[in-house]
This record gives structure tokens, C-alpha cells and sequence, in this order.
């Protein structure tokens, strides 16, 4: 289940209702979907059809063309240069819509002045609107397996914003700990 936290406030939410409700006031979709259709190491052609209700509604809810499923973890060639592209402030011209089967990732959308985070895992679906300002990283065990859903695949190139606000957050969720901006603290004797 995600966690939504709020750093600013250094508020936590864990609650399903309760993170839905304050993503949709942020315009961001969030719900959390059954994972006991399919093994976690079933193919992704099962996987698809396993969730094809799913994928089908999604598509005429958002207009989406096509699913696919991801799955990387700390073996995946390229790993690194995949992560670089996604981990620096940037926007997409069409949705980004995940639903995690494995792994963990962590969303940091940038709104309205002020950055929040969402750490999805296993279950959670999220939908982040084209044209919002955000960026993603993988946590600490580099894995994630997750449904995508496409209006058009040449959407998915990041246009990065170069604010720098993405670097004042920790790189990596490490489960119930947040860092927050880093502050760099200099001793002297």
C-alpha cells in the first residue's frame, strides 16, 4: 500500500481512503487493486490477460491506446541510464499510469508550489496527469513490475523543467523514513 507524505508538514498518510481523497484534491488518481489474480512471477501476457477488465476500463476511462507490462530490477541492462531519465523534474505530454505488481518506486510530484511524495508498491495504482510536474525513482531494492498504459508511446519523452527543486530530496525511499530537502552542515572547531 502507498505511503503519501507531505514533507513540508512532515505528514504522514497511510490510510487507502485517506491518500485517495488528498491525491484527488492534488489531481492525482490513486487506488488500490487485488493482487491475487496472477503468481508475482507469472509472464506478461498472463499478467495482461489476467487484468484485461481492468485494462480495458482503464483505457476508455483515459483514453489509452495500449498496456504493457515493465519489469526491471538491479539486473536489467541499463538500469542506471533508464532511472537518469525519470529522476530529475520533468513533465510528460501524456498520463503516467502505473499499477505495481512487485517492487517499489517513489513518485515526488511538484503542485502548486510544494512537493509531496507517493511511495507505491504492490497493489496501489496511480495515475499522474500529462502536463504535471514530477519526477520517479526506484527504492533501495531497484525492482519494480508494474501494468503501463499508453494514449500514445511517443508521449512518454520527458520535457525536464532544469528547476533543481528535484535535488533537494533524497534520491531513494527507504520505507518509512524520509530525508527530506538535504541540508549540508558544516562543523568547525
Amino acid at each position: 500500500m502507498a505511503v503519501l507524505r507531505f514533507p513540508p508538514q512532515d505528514r504522514t498518510v497511510e490510510n487507502e481512503a485517506e491518500i485517495s481523497a488528498a491525491l484527488a484534491g492534488l489531481g492525482i488518481d490513486y487506488e488500490c487493486w487485488d493482487l491475487s489474480r496472477v503468481a508475482a512471477d507469472s509472464s506478461a501476457d498472463s499478467v495482461l490477460e489476467a487484468y484485461a477488465d481492468e485494462i480495458e476500463a482503464m483505457k476508455r476511462r483515459g483514453g489509452y491506446r495500449t498496456a504493457d507490462v515493465i519489469d526491471v530490477d538491479p539486473q536489467t541492462p541499463g538500469l542506471e541510464a533508464m532511472l537518469a531519465r525519470f529522476d530529475r523534474e520533468h513533465t510528460h505530454d501524456e498520463d503516467e499510469v502505473r499499477f505495481i505488481l512487485a517492487g517499489r518506486g517513489i513518485f515526488f510530484l511538484h503542485l502548486n508550489g510544494r512537493v509531496v511524495s507517493v511511495e507505491v508498491g504492490p497493489g496501489d495504482m496511480l495515475r499522474v496527469p500529462r502536463g504535471t510536474t514530477h519526477w520517479f525513482t526506484l527504492c533501495e531494492d531497484r525492482r519494480i513490475r508494474a501494468i503501463r498504459w499508453f494514449q500514445d508511446t511517443t508521449g512518454w519523452t520527458p520535457h525536464y523543467t532544469g528547476s533543481g527543486v528535484d535535488e533537494g530530496y533524497q534520491p531513494l525511499c527507504f520505507g518509512p523514513a524520509y530525508f527530506g530537502p538535504r541540508v549540508t552542515t558544516t562543523l568547525t572547531a
